[in-house]
């Protein structure tokens, strides 16, 4: 009998976070796990108590043409990294990892070679999370250092000539 990897398995269970989310574009879940516990959940969608993409039919990004990582602050959703983020106590995200899946809402497909925005990173950064995976297939996964994305600053990328 073969089980399935702890990594997949925390990736199984974000991919599941993820058919909870309403946005028209991508469908993005997320979860904190530390010392083999699950921490909190998060998935793509509207503030509480907003209309949600799904609900209205229609996504304002996709309406504008807006590419893939440009103009967020258009976008209805609160990212899942975020939300998961938002639901977890700093104590327990502390040193903890962050599983992501991210699955294409028109065709179901996974989605490989997806990562955080800058305001996520920022936010994971800021939560003391060590380490993200990112599922690409159902059994291939990327492990990324945190400390990659602090030592490789990314948001000074372009200004002032660096």
């Amino acid at each position: 009998m073969s089980r399935v990897s702890k990594h997949n398995y925390y990736l199984d269970i974000a991919q599941t976070v993820a058919e909870r989310c309403t946005c028209l574009r991508k469908k993005y879940g997320a979860i904190i796990v530390k010392d083999d516990v699950i921490v909190s959940t998060g998935y793509n969608g509207a503030p509480r108590g907003r209309q949600n993409c799904s609900d209205l039919n229609y996504c304002m990004r996709d309406k504008l043409n807006i590419p893939r990582g440009e103009r967020y602050e258009l976008c209805r959703s609160v990212h899942a990294e975020a939300n998961a983020i938002i639901a977890a106590s700093r104590e327990r995200m502390l040193g903890s990892t962050i599983y992501m899946v991210c699955v294409d809402a028109k065709s179901g497909e996974l989605v490989s070679g997806t990562s955080s925005c800058m305001m996520c990173k920022r936010m994971v950064i800021n939560a003391g999370i060590s380490q993200v995976i990112v599922r690409d297939t159902n059994e291939e996964f990327r492990v990324i250092d945190v400390n990659d994305w602090i030592d490789n600053d990314d948001s000074l990328s372009g200004i002032f000539g660096y």
